[in-house]
Parts: C-alpha cells; structure tokens; sequence
C-alpha cells in the first residue's frame, strides 16, 4: 500500500465545510488532486483507524490513498467518505467505463475501415462493454472471428493496408501455442507488417479475463483437461450448464458483474488498449 498520503492535514489551512461529501463507490473513477493519479475505486479498507481508498488506473497500477479531501470526481472537488450502506456502483458521467474522459455531445463517427477482430461474441461483448464508448467516438467496429483456425484467410480477404488496419484480440496467445504459430504466420504474410496487430492474452477464455474477486470468489475453478471449460466453470458455480442457451445465460451474469476496466485483469487491458492505439494512432 501507498501510505504517502496519510500525513496529518496542515491545521493551518482553511477548513473546507461546503464541499459535496460523496461515498466511495466500487467502480467511481476519481483523481488525486495532489498526485494527479486518475483511476477506479477497487476497495475502501479501514486500516490504523483511518479508512482508505485504492484506486486502479487504466493500466492496472493501484495507489492507496487516504479518504477525505483532495479528490475530483467529474473534475469537481468532493470530499470522499466512507462507503455509504447498500451503495451502488457505477461510472461517474465524466468517465467512461475504460477510464477516458467522455466527450460532452459526442456522436458516434462514422465507422472506418479499420477493424478490431476478437475470437467470438463473448469477446466482442466484453470489449464493447468497456471500450464501445471509446471506439464509437473513434469510429472502429469491433468483429467476433468465431476462432482463429482460418485467419491467415480472413486477414488476407481484408486487405490490410495504410488506413485500413486491422487489430485481432487473440485467447491464449502463449509462447509454442497453437495460437501463436497462426499468429507468426498471419503476420509473414504480405501486407501484414505495420498494417496489422495481433495481440492476446494468456487465458484460455476471456471469461477469466475479469477479476475473481469481482465475482466474489479467490480465483477460477480449475477444469481438467479433456472438459469443456465454459461447462466446467458453470457446473463448479452450481449454475445451469447443460445447453447452449445456460452457457449463454452465465456469460450473461459474469458480464453483468463488470461495471469498468477495474473489473478486468491488466495483462487484458494492456492489451486492448495496445490495439486501440494502433488503430488510432496515425
């Protein structure tokens, strides 16, 4: 923990009794005035009698800070208080669930030929939920493969080039995977170099890309080779798993427990993030 800010408050300063006082939200994305550290509330602890705040940037880095003053939510000055009793969570208006600051009156532009590629529609529907407010801003669409066996193929009907790039999201992209041979390959072929980005993470589905803690458990089950994952993790949670329909309805309740990017793992937002900076980067 970051215990640098837990200096007693200099008693000589004016009192500050009219600012708003706001409790602390999981998922509230608030900036220290004195560090400038922007980043979502992940925990409020009490510790050495005095309750404290972590906040999460965008890249997964955690400072803790003292509640009270000094805080800016929305870029107005609040004093920051203790969770409040059955309190909600949430973005705050002036940020986006990816932590950017949202554009007053932005529409949505109209969609470039750029493109992020994920592996299939849970993918999809987790980006979109955190990122959709960035990328619509943007102008980039974001496609499910439906897996990676033939992207050699695909990548080549799209005819990357400057100014039709192309990002792919990839599951499990580990050294001396089936995932990363595809992905070498993909990017020796002609056009592929500075037109296209193949980045993944090491999970073996996206679903373990959003924190165990969000879900209120230690970590993910571990399924035994051979089972089917999604199946495996509904059945350890006691959910329906039998069809395709109950496999649905639990990504539905996983994906409903992620409120901003605090809720996912670093090694996946560092990553989304390298895409979209590729993509909108000139």
């Amino acid at each position: 923990m970051d215990y640098q800010n837990w200096g007693p408050r200099d008693m000589s300063a004016p009192v500050q009794t009219k600012l708003p006082e706001v409790p602390a939200e999981r998922g509230m994305v608030l900036e220290d005035v004195q560090s400038g550290w922007v980043g979502a509330v992940t925990r409020v602890e009490k510790s050495g009698g005095m309750h404290v705040v972590a906040l999460e940037d965008r890249r997964g880095k955690s400072r803790t800070f003292r509640l009270g003053y000094g805080f800016l939510l929305e870029g107005r000055a609040i004093r920051l208080m203790p969770p409040a009793p059955r309190a909600a969570t949430g973005t705050g208006a002036g940020r986006t669930a990816s932590g950017s600051v949202r554009v007053a009156g932005q529409r949505a532009q109209v969609a470039k030929a750029s493109r992020v590629w994920v592996e299939g529609k849970h993918d999809a529907e987790l980006v979109e939920k955190v990122w959709g407010d960035d990328l619509r801003v943007e102008g980039i669409v974001v496609e499910p493969l439906h897996g990676i066996d033939d992207l050699a193929a695909a990548v080549a009907g799209f005819r990357p080039g400057p100014g039709r790039r192309l990002g792919v999201l990839v599951d499990h992209l580990v050294p001396d995977s089936k995932e990363s041979r595809i992905a070498e390959a993909v990017m020796a072929s002609p056009g592929a170099a500075g037109n296209v980005l193949i980045v993944g993470h090491p999970y073996v589905d996206v679903w373990q890309a959003i924190r165990p803690s969000v879900l209120g458990i230690e970590r993910w089950p571990d399924i035994p080779r051979g089972q089917d994952w999604k199946t495996g993790i509904l059945a350890a949670f006691g959910w329906p798993h039998a069809t395709k329909e109950d496999i649905g309805l639990g990504w539905q309740k996983l994906l409903g427990a992620v409120r901003t990017y605090a809720d996912l793992e670093a090694s996946l937002l560092g990553r989304v993030e390298e895409v979209i900076d590729f993509l909108t980067v000139p």
